[in-house]
């Protein structure tokens, strides 16, 4: 399944990779996590969160809590979209980012994502 749309951004030397896909039920999550993750072997996390028409999920893949998850799926929410999963793969920097500057750049990949 390839990425409606993707959308790349560096913050001090660590890359997001968001990717915005169409889905119909939650096997097609796990499908799509597992397929992002072995093309992006050496990435440090792969935070998501998708909507389905009466379900939404959201993961901070062991970035801090509620720094990751959180602003994805709130980005989705926002634009009501439906039968969407947005995956922003990292590769670390090897600086940490922090909590606040964590949050913005994820919800800053994300709401470019769902841009009209």
């Amino acid at each position: 399944m390839n990425a409606k749309k993707t959308y790349t951004l560096e913050v001090k030397k660590s890359k997001f990779i968001g990717l915005l896909y169409d889905i119909t039920c939650e096997e097609d999550v796990k499908y799509i996590l597992e397929s992002v993750k072995s093309e992006h072997k050496k990435a440090a996390h792969f935070p998501y969160a998708y909507r389905l028409e009466n379900t939404a999920r959201k993961s901070d893949d062991k970035e801090p809590h509620n720094t990751a998850g959180l602003p994805i799926l709130n980005a989705l929410e926002r634009k009501n979209l439906t039968n969407a999963l947005i995956v922003i793969v990292r590769y670390f920097g090897g600086t940490k980012l922090g909590s606040g500057p964590l949050l913005r750049t994820f919800a800053s990949v994300a709401n470019e994502l769902v841009k009209d």
